[in-house]
């Protein structure tokens, strides 16, 4: 059947729409800085007299690599040869030791012997060997819901970047805001939770480098203060001890960095900066409330809790100690009374039994004292009943009594026995007075 002119016109245009369009693709397909890579030429129909490549998006004689005579076999650099460029005979363009400039759209023209041009476009990408990235800090020690993280990841590559908390991926969608290029970690008010260390990693399909580690701390506290004995938290309770016995209160609070402390008895400051306290020889007089003070030195903020310390009930047993407890002859002697009655209304000192002409002082409701009739000048009495005697001799040794009386009318009597040493000045002057040996003996 014979073919008509329309019928030929669209047959042809059919066989110029199948016939096979140029592709250009790069060998290897993520090649990096300082690789060779051919654009490797498919699709080529006919003889083919010429090549022409382009490194850029038009066919402009700037972006002109170089032409290539397929005949002849002569090749002529074009503007934009850089040197590492070659082109094969079967059209594909070599480049050795590729750099990220190489990157971008590349296209082929190529001339028959109709002397008809053919376009094919191709794309490189080369990707650059990352240096190490640095993270960037606007402060790494921080208070907590006070101050601002802000955290940036410095790398002279566009490359991808992700984080990482403490060498693990960081979930950034928890808690951390994250800026559009996912090189800045932003939070208001950070948390104690986000203190630990961070890094930023830089990668693409053929690099990937981390930061080192930089550290972020965040200060708080102190909060939760307790007073523990014995690892048991008696802050707010009423702790019993018994008397002349030891014990040890310690200062507990989350905070960081570590506190301060400040330990008060009844409200005056004690003379310990440490987080314990050691209570030893429990006396009515360290009887009260105890009270630890916390102090953060970097959030500024305090706090503190408090403990009753009394003495047990079998500790208000009066009982008198010297001291000091072995006393020399012209020493001063102080007759401490430990538990004393809390509701005394008056006591006396006798110089041996509790009798009128033995009294030695009285201490009157009003608190003052009066001496009584064995009173030598000596001897002076304190609202704790204690009993100071100066410049003690010989003869001030022996029993000492004392006479209680409390609000209620409950009357106790305790002793206590005495002894002055000689003291060694007059030990001596003693000896020189010693008789000697019998010049007629021997």
């Amino acid at each position: 059947m014979a073919l008509t002119g329309c019928s030929w016109l669209l047959l042809s245009a059919a066989l110029l729409n199948a016939r096979a369009e140029i592709s250009i693709a790069p060998e290897p397909a993520q090649p990096a800085e300082g690789d060779n890579v051919t654009l490797a030429v498919q699709g080529l129909a006919g003889e083919v007299l010429a090549y022409s490549w382009y490194a850029g998006p038009t066919l402009s004689i700037t972006y002109l690599v170089a032409s290539y005579i397929v005949s002849t076999g002569d090749e002529t650099p074009g503007p934009a040869h850089t040197g590492r460029e070659a082109v094969r005979a079967d059209g594909s363009l070599d480049i050795h030791g590729v750099l990220p400039g190489h990157s971008g759209t590349y296209i082929l023209q190529t001339l028959n012997r109709q002397l008809q041009t053919e376009v094919g476009y191709g794309h490189l990408q080369v990707y650059e060997i990352l240096a190490q990235p640095t993270v960037q800090a606007n402060n790494t020690e921080l208070v907590e819901r006070r101050d601002t993280l802000r955290l940036a990841c410095s790398s002279p590559s566009p490359a991808e970047v992700r984080w990482f908390f403490n060498g693990e991926a960081l979930p950034i969608a928890l808690r951390l805001g994250l800026s559009p290029d996912g090189r800045v970690l932003s939070r208001h008010g950070v948390r104690r939770e986000e203190a630990g260390t961070y890094q930023c990693e830089v990668w693409n399909p053929v690099s990937v480098s981390r930061s080192e580690p930089i550290k972020l701390t965040v200060y708080f506290g102190p909060e939760r203060v307790a007073i523990l004995q014995d690892s048991t938290a008696r802050t707010g309770c009423t702790i019993k001890v018994d008397f002349n016995s030891s014990l040890t209160l310690w200062c507990v609070s989350r905070s960081c960095p570590e506190p301060e402390y400040v330990w008060a008895l009844n409200g005056r400051a004690l003379k310990n900066g440490q987080d314990h306290l050691n209570i030893s020889g429990m006396s009515a007089a360290q009887e009260g409330t105890y009270t630890c003070i916390t102090k953060n030195p970097k959030t500024l903020l305090s706090g503190s809790a408090s403990v009753v310390v009394k003495l047990t009930a079998a500790a208000v047993t009066m009982m008198i100690v010297p001291v000091p407890a072995k006393p020399s002859e012209g020493q001063d002697v102080t007759l401490t009374v430990q538990g004393y009655p809390r509701d005394l209304l008056v006591y006396a000192w006798y110089r041996g039994p509790a009798s009128e002409p033995n009294r030695l002082l009285s201490q009157l409701p009003s608190g003052n004292w009066i001496a009584g009739p064995a009173h030598t000048g000596r001897e002076v009495g304190f609202a704790n009943c204690s009993l100071l005697v100066q410049k003690l001799n010989l003869t001030d040794a022996g029993r000492y009594t004392l006479k209680t009386v409390t609000l209620q009318g409950k009357t106790d009597t305790l002793e206590v026995e005495l002894q002055v040493a000689l003291s060694l000045p007059r030990s001596l002057e003693d000896r020189r007075h010693l008789p000697g040996p019998d010049p007629g003996t021997g």
